[in-house]
């Protein structure tokens, strides 16, 4: 699952892939700004952690769960 987060006042994003899915994602984000939560915390597939202060996020983009293909198709 590749996911891309805008952050306000910062010309670049942060992208990552990760294992959990879109449900999972899309949880933690409505937990993160729903609750009086000060950070969103996301964990990518190499183990490393993103913490994003919430106040900070422009937005959060949810790629395709499926793979990328490589390669030629016939």
């Amino acid at each position: 699952m590749d996911i891309k987060i805008g952050i306000t006042n910062s010309p670049r994003e942060i992208a990552f892939e990760t294992a959990q899915t879109a449900d999972e994602i899309e949880q933690a984000v409505a937990a993160a700004l729903g609750d009086e939560s000060t950070h969103l915390s996301l964990q990518d597939d190499k183990g490393r952690r993103f913490i994003v202060p919430v106040g900070s996020l422009a937005y959060v983009e949810v790629g395709a769960e499926e793979s990328r293909r490589i390669g030629f198709v016939a």
